[in-house]
């Protein structure tokens, strides 16, 4: 009888894995560890502490940047999810015809397109606007991310949908549900999870964008991605360290509230 094949029992396997874990964690390990530091040097332990959490607490400019990052994140991810939810519904819930391979490509072109370009593009395009209209506020940061995070929205959205058995909705229809209808009582709880997680995906992403966002943001709206990027051109302190953590203590706690949830709904 042969003997079936196992990528765990091939030579070298742990070794090549327990690798690249290293290399994703053990930085970020660091990172962490070194926000803690009474030194002001990123390299050199000086004793536990937590005086650049309480400095970055106290500086205006990392709040006012991490407070429009939320904002522009969560506008950006809700209007994303809504446009993904809908082109999710065109593209599944439809039989196949020609040129729906193309509408999939067209959704997801923002993912194949290099960042630089997006952002160069989108730079002469507000321009444009900038100077019809006068207008300059964070509207353009909005659009620009919801450009983007669309398709990120749109994979697990869409994925979900392939996934739902059409058993219930066929019956809901058969029992003389309005389309609407059966959209709200049978399609949208069944597809919940897949909505949660398009748009903690476009959340997370419209949050850590820095190429775009400094092509697109006007004087005085710096991100908390970019505000960081300019104090590490100046010399980095333990104070980028302590951002980094809180916010990768949220990114877990985002995680974390999405895993419980769509395992209950599940």
């Amino acid at each position: 009888m042969a003997k079936r094949f196992s990528i765990r029992q091939q030579t070298g396997f742990t070794a090549i894995a327990a690798a690249c874990f290293m290399l994703l964690y053990v930085p970020i390990a660091v990172l962490v560890a070194y926000a803690f530091n009474e030194s002001t040097s990123v390299s050199e332990w000086g004793g536990f502490s937590l005086r650049w959490f309480a400095a970055a607490w106290n500086n205006d400019q990392v709040i006012d940047a991490s407070l429009r990052s939320l904002k522009i994140a969560s506008s950006a991810a809700v209007i994303a999810t809504i446009a993904a939810t809908m082109a999710a519904l065109a593209t599944t819930r439809t039989r196949a015809y020609r040129g729906l391979t193309f509408k999939y490509a067209f959704i997801n072109q923002p993912l194949m397109v290099p960042e630089i370009v997006t952002g160069v593009a989108l730079l002469i395009f507000f321009a444009q606007i900038k100077i019809a209209t006068g207008y300059s506020g964070l509207g353009y940061l909005i659009a620009a991310h919801t450009a983007f995070c669309i398709p990120f929205a749109y994979l697990p959205i869409r994925a979900r949908l392939e996934n739902m058995d059409l058993t219930l909705e066929r019956a809901a229809a058969d029992l003389y549900a309005t389309p609407w209808k059966a959209f709200r009582r049978v399609t949208l709880p069944l597809l919940w999870p897949g909505i949660i997680a398009g748009l903690m995906l476009a959340f997370v992403i419209s949050l850590d964008d820095v190429v775009i966002t400094e092509f697109v943001k006007s004087g005085g709206q710096d991100t908390l991605p970019t505000y960081m990027l300019g104090q590490i051109r100046r010399g980095i302190t333990p104070e980028v360290n302590a951002i980094s953590t809180v916010f990768l203590l949220l990114s877990v706690v985002i995680v974390t509230l999405f895993f419980f949830l769509s395992r209950k709904r599940d």
